[in-house]
């Protein structure tokens, strides 16, 4: 594995008041590990640093959710080739180096912290709150590395001198199994999302909390029950873990849709439906730089800074998603701008599209308008991303049911239509027949409903790519979008069928990138994945 520093950036936690005090933070000075990890307070300071690899850029400050994560729900505007946005690249591209780089370092520093957890004195139930944390995030950087590059090296020791032996791939199911021993070993410690009748808890989703780490381990099970691995075991844990979500009791689901977004651009806390969000504050503006990108490039395009705020608008929706939704599915038209704003005299209107531009529109979730924190600058803002959401919770619930059984439970179809009646202005809890799935369907036709809701509900959060994989539908299902595109869209549209044209099975997988197989010894060229 490529060297990691071993002295590691420590960042300072400002004492600006707000529910994101974690996560506000900006650099001071550089310390080795020996002076280092003496309070409560350094140890706290650790932690914020090995959270904030989630902030990266190529990670959820924009790669995870746009060009880490190229699917049939959106393409970029104006782009046909040499790109990684229509999957033209190779193992040399930057990007790719720099989002296994963030994930490593992310990893030295929950190792290097948890080598320390016993230094300081402090309260115990605190000490293994962020032992309990730093467990989880070392076991979710090894989650999004296995789940785009397979294999990786497991390292689970820091780095403590730049000329150690470099470290040979694991197997996939080794490092899942690692992040199985790191998050099931986590979840006790942790503490609780929202305080209990008898227990305390955060007020605040930016921690790791019980409901994050199992809600994960729910994901991760069913990651494992698919692609590549298969074993359908895991079904019956992935249930579990996600029941033990839903019956905690410390969630609900918001009964606006488009109220979970507006809420994050104003930075209004939603724990009830928003169990884990990656924290952002602030625009980037002085020494504070921990801002991030929803709706800017992933918004509707604007060239008004102040309102409704800029963005260049660069990713439109594809047809097959638009169709996706019934026309009384109000998700269709928050998640997919069914306008345009267009800017004269210095004043912005908001101008509908016309039913025919469909491949025109931008995304609509996060929409600047909202936004709270002034003044608006043109790349930055604080608006959180949703790493995991209370629907993603019912919807693996009904999932994992129905692999692990066979077929569905009527508690997995209530599960599934409380997100759908929610997804049409529904009253969640009251029998709909009109939105409801047909009582008893077979397996096969129940997980493609779940599919399709999945689809609906999380367009543009980034899991639409990591879901058709699980499925073994990713190849499938870009080549038959371009074959759509091709046929259908209007001829100004059709290059937008460019990364279903050049998706093959060597696109299951990032390539191992060219500076880690240049650096380790024990990578080699013949070790490269698939097609790369």
């Amino acid at each position: 594995m490529k060297s990691i520093k071993y002295l590691l950036c420590l960042l300072l936690i400002t004492s600006l008041n707000s529910c994101k005090d974690f996560l506000e933070v900006e650099p001071t000075d550089f310390k080795t590990v020996d002076n280092y990890f003496n309070t409560e307070s350094e140890l706290d300071i650790a932690l914020t640093g090995v959270y904030s690899q989630l902030g990266d850029e190529r990670t959820y400050r924009r790669g995870l959710f746009t060009y880490l994560s190229i699917s049939d729900e959106f393409f970029y505007r104006n782009v046909s080739t040499n790109s990684i946005y229509v999957l033209d690249f190779d193992a040399a591209h930057v990007d790719i180096g720099r989002f296994w780089e963030a994930c490593y370092q992310g990893i030295d520093r929950a190792n290097t912290l948890i080598e320390n957890i016993d230094k300081p004195e402090m309260d115990e139930n605190k000490r293994a709150a962020v032992f309990g944390e730093a467990l989880f995030l070392r076991g979710y950087y090894y989650f999004l590395l296995v789940d785009h590059f397979g294999g990786v090296p497991l390292k689970l020791v820091s780095t403590k001198n730049p000329a150690e032996k470099a470290l040979p791939r694991s197997t996939v199911k080794e490092v899942y199994d690692q992040i199985l021993k790191d998050m099931t070993q986590a979840y006790p410690l942790v503490q609780n999302l929202t305080k209990g009748e008898s227990t305390p808890g955060l007020e605040y989703n930016e921690r790791i909390t019980k409901s994050a780490v199992a809600g994960i381990l729910a994901k991760v099970c069913l990651t494992m029950a698919g692609k590549p691995l298969n074993i359908e075991s895991k079904y019956a844990e992935a249930r579990d873990w996600a029941d033990s979500v839903i019956t905690s009791g410390r969630h609900s689901l918001n009964t606006d849709y488009k109220q979970i977004f507006i809420n994050a651009a104003k930075d209004i806390t939603d724990t009830k439906e928003c169990i884990w969000e990656i924290g952002f504050y602030g625009n980037n503006t002085g020494n504070l730089l921990q801002g991030g990108t929803l709706g800017i490039s992933n918004g509707i395009t604007s060239s008004n800074l102040t309102n409704p705020g800029y963005s260049t608008g660069s990713i439109n929706t594809t047809a097959r998603l638009y169709n996706l939704y019934d026309v009384n599915d109000i998700r269709r038209d928050w998640c997919i701008a069914p306008f345009r704003y267009v800017t004269a005299n210095n004043v912005t209107t908001a101008v509908d599209w016309t039913s025919a531009q469909i491949y025109d529109r931008n995304i609509g979730k996060w929409r600047r308008q909202y936004e709270s924190v002034t003044p608006k600058t043109k790349s930055y803002n604080s608006v959180n991303f949703p790493a995991l959401r209370y629907s993603d919770v019912l919807l693996m619930y009904a999932e994992a049911v129905n692999g692990a059984d066979g077929g569905p439970s009527e508690l997995a179809e209530k599960y599934l239509n409380w997100v759908r009646r929610r997804g049409h202005n529904k009253p969640i809890t009251t029998n709909d027949p009109t939105v409801d799935v047909t009582p008893g369907l077979l397996e096969a036709k129940f997980l493609e409903a779940i599919q399709d809701e999945r689809a609906r509900e999380f367009a543009f959060e980034g899991m639409r790519q990591h879901d058709l994989k699980r499925w073994g539908l990713y190849v499938t299902k870009m080549n038959t979008l371009a074959t759509e595109i091709t046929a259908t869209a209007p001829s100004t549209w059709r290059y937008a069928s460019s990364a279903g044209k050049n998706t093959t099975v060597r696109n299951l997988l990032l390539p191992i990138p060219n500076s880690e197989i240049v650096l380790n010894p024990n990578i080699k060229v013949s070790d490269q994945n698939p097609g790369w």
